[in-house]
């Protein structure tokens, strides 16, 4: 579903992403692990075409994102860690506005935003203005906009920063039914480490490099760690002491 082929990114003389590969199969809940600073944001960036590539290859569905972005951008729904919602019109509005961005008819339009708010379970918060819902309800009517296309992977960018326990544990689970009840594939970047269930397939991106990948728990396993946050200071640690040494 994803693959990102020797990826490099510059910022003037600091290194981003310096060589990031990986590839995500088709299905389930994927994570991408890195503290703050790792370059999760700047690959997300990439990605969604908000940066321009500067070397290597990114590929979604099959379709290239330097060759076939208009096709790339039809496969992918995304989440952004900022909120994009305008806060003065409805929840409905600010759906029927996107679905109008990526072409869909008005009955098509009304008939998606009738299905993921009922799935998002905001059917009744329909006519009411995006600033008086809370965060976690907030949350939900941005990954319903991000479906409304359709897309085959949905890409959540620290999701869950600024909600308190109960409200990005909902989340959490949220995001997780929808990979089980629609057979999506999800990638969710975090820093948040009680996110991740050990089963999950991660990505851990440390100093702009990929430092492991696998299913949480084999990488407890590997490491002799009891927990992920034990295996992630431990194969994290000697890039970021390296990352501090360079000039």
């Amino acid at each position: 579903m994803l693959e990102v082929d020797d990826v490099e990114h510059r910022y003037g003389v600091r290194c981003a992403l310096d060589g990031v590969s990986f590839a995500l199969g088709r299905g389930g809940f994927h994570a991408l692990l890195g503290p703050n600073g790792a370059g999760k944001s700047t690959l997300i960036g990439l990605m969604t075409g908000l940066l321009r590539s500067q070397a290597g290859e990114i590929r979604i569905a099959g379709h290239s994102l330097r060759h076939e972005p208009r096709r790339v951008r039809r496969q992918l729904g995304v989440v952004f860690q900022q909120p994009t919602l305008d806060l003065d019109l409805s929840v409905r509005q600010n759906l029927l506005y996107h679905a109008s961005l990526h072409g869909l008819g008005w009955r098509q339009a009304r008939q998606r935003c009738d299905r993921e708010l009922a799935r998002q379970g905001l059917e009744a918060r329909a006519d009411e203005r995006v600033r008086r819902l809370n965060g976690g309800h907030r949350r939900r009517l941005e990954i319903a906009r991000a479906l409304l296309h359709e897309p085959a992977l949905l890409v959540l960018d620290e999701a869950s920063v600024g909600l308190d326990a109960a409200s990005r544990q909902a989340l959490n689970e949220h995001v997780r039914a929808l990979c089980r009840e629609r057979g999506m594939t999800v990638l969710w970047t975090t820093h948040l480490l009680d996110e991740i269930a050990p089963e999950d397939n991660v990505v851990m991106l440390c100093a702009g490099s990929v430092v492991a990948a696998g299913q949480a728990g084999a990488l407890c396993r590997r490491t002799g760690s009891r927990t992920l946050q034990d295996a992630f200071r431990r194969l994290t640690a000697p890039h970021e002491i390296a990352a501090e040494e360079r000039p």
